[in-house]
This record gives structure tokens, sequence and C-alpha cells, in this order.
């Protein structure tokens, strides 16, 4: 008999909305995250942000750079911490390759995509990234914008009847 999975706990604290305005996102990493002190109590508060940071693969390790976790408040104050500090993410050896491969070769930058708890660990979703060009920004916007539209026109037409 196989042992029964326990059902994963995940709850989303940080998105980074800007990452798919300016991406496209081809493939997406699960990656967990080496935090100092009270870094995990900050997290848990919702006090992060990944807006403008990036991955990069560095001596045979991916580190998460300019993601901003703020000091927790009621934190002892002996200890100070750079809230941008590069902290360490750990993936597979061969994940790692695979992305430094990527980053290296095809001109893909790797993006955080969001920051969760799963099952009380910190965890980044990365996205294996390649940038859109400014006219790409402008028909992403002009479909939500037809969309909305059409969405509109909808719910006026069912509220007719």
């Amino acid at each position: 008999m196989a042992p029964r999975s326990q059902p994963e706990n995940v709850r989303v604290v940080t998105t980074n909305r800007k990452a798919y305005h300016d991406y496209f996102i081809e493939q997406t990493y699960e990656a967990g995250i080496v935090l100092r002190g009270s870094e995990i109590k900050s997290i848990r508060a919702g006090r992060v942000n990944l807006r403008d940071s990036y991955a990069h693969v560095r001596d045979g390790e991916l580190w998460l750079i300019e993601a901003h976790i703020s000091p927790y408040p009621q934190a002892s104050t002996h200890e100070r911490y750079d809230p941008r500090r590069p902290r360490k993410l750990l993936m597979h050896r061969y994940q790692i390759n695979r992305l430094a491969s990527a980053q290296k070769e095809r001109g893909y930058t790797i993006v955080p995509l969001r920051m969760y708890l799963k099952n009380n660990r910190a965890k980044v979703e990365l996205g294996l990234a390649r940038g859109k060009r400014v006219y790409d920004k402008r028909q992403a916007i002009a479909e939500r914008e037809s969309q909305r539209q059409m969405e509109q026109a909808l719910a006026r037409h069912r509220r007719r009847r």
C-alpha cells in the first residue's frame, strides 16, 4: 500500500505582477530560499517586494538578487541586516544547470514570479523569461482592453433580458 500524501498547504505571500507585463514566461520552477533570523516572520506578515528582483547563477549556485524583505519590527535590534541582500535559492543541480545554460546562451533571464508559504516553508516560483518589446506590451494591453469591452457588452446584454 502506498503512503498517503499530505495535502499541500500553500499561501501566496506576494506576486510580481510587473514580471508578467515585462516578460514572456516560458517555464516555471519552484525554489526554496535560505533565510536568516526573523526574515521568515516578515515573509509571513507579507512584508516582501519582488519588483525589480531577479535570480542569477553564480559559481554553480542560484541567488535571488534585489528582493526586498523588510526587517521584522518586533525582532531583536542587535542584529540588523540588509533587506536587499542576495539570498541563496535551493534547487536541484540539474535544474540550476539548465537555468544557467538558458541564461547564457539564449538571452533568457530568471525572474521571481511569486513568493509563497508551502507547508510553512518559504518558496519562490521562478520563471524562465524572455523580455517583451514595446509593441508586444501594447498588443497585450490592446487584447486586455478588447476582452474587457466584450465582457462589459455581454453583461449589458444579460441585464436587458
